[in-house]
């Protein structure tokens, strides 16, 4: 089963792309650790806004899902942002 989850976020402190990129470089790099597939998907201009795909792969559905909830968790315990949208999808 390969789980898919955007995310979309807002950057309410960032003033320029930089500060933007700094954030999400650490967030990459830590869901990296976590053997995920992360990807900026959208808004790499706007420095103010975020998209995010994460990607995973499981012998069971509720294992992807898992996966991708911690994710999702992790990345809400950044204060630099706020999750402004977030949807899943099932291959």
């Amino acid at each position: 089963m390969i789980g898919v989850v955007h995310v979309e976020c807002m950057l309410y402190e960032a003033s320029h792309l930089k500060q933007k990129r700094a954030v999400l470089q650490s967030v990459k790099t830590k869901l990296k650790q976590r053997n995920l597939s992360v990807a900026e998907t959208d808004y790499q201009e706007l420095w103010q806004r975020a998209a995010l795909s994460i990607v995973t792969v499981h012998n069971e559905k509720a294992g992807a899902e898992k996966e991708l909830q911690r994710a999702i968790h992790m990345i809400e315990s950044y204060t630099e942002w706020e999750i402004t949208s977030v949807h899943y999808e099932w291959l």
